[in-house]
């Protein structure tokens, strides 16, 4: 599914374009505020939705190939955080919505696990 599909479906607002920005594909999501289990299960064409704020979930999402990085149950986004995911070309997104919701809105979807079915 491509990124902008998901960003139309949440309606989120994008806080940074990338150059391949509409053509970007989410193969997986996964979910996460502890970025050491990004490093676990993240993976290429993932989505990550995280309520951490900080820049370090846009280098981790960077590090593990991650498609893009979506910021939940917030108010506002650092800038530190923005101007780092234009410096690493991560698209960066937000809504300020809960992550079980978001989750679920994106399982209707059909869009998977980044772990796979083996859980």
């Amino acid at each position: 599914m491509k990124l902008t599909e998901v960003i139309d479906y949440l309606g989120c607002k994008v806080l940074n374009e990338t150059p391949d920005f509409n053509d970007i594909n989410i193969e997986s999501v996964g979910t996460a505020d502890l970025m050491s289990d990004v490093l676990v299960f993240g993976k290429p064409g993932m989505l990550l939705i995280t309520g951490l704020n900080s820049p370090q979930c846009v280098r981790t999402a960077s590090v593990v190939g991650a498609s893009a990085v979506l910021i939940v149950r917030k108010l506002s986004v650092q800038e530190a955080t923005i101007q780092l995911a234009e410096a690493l070309e991560v698209p960066l997104i937000y809504l300020n919505s809960s992550t079980y919701k978001t989750c679920g809105q994106l399982y209707q979807l059909g869009l998977q696990d980044s772990r796979g079915d083996s859980l």
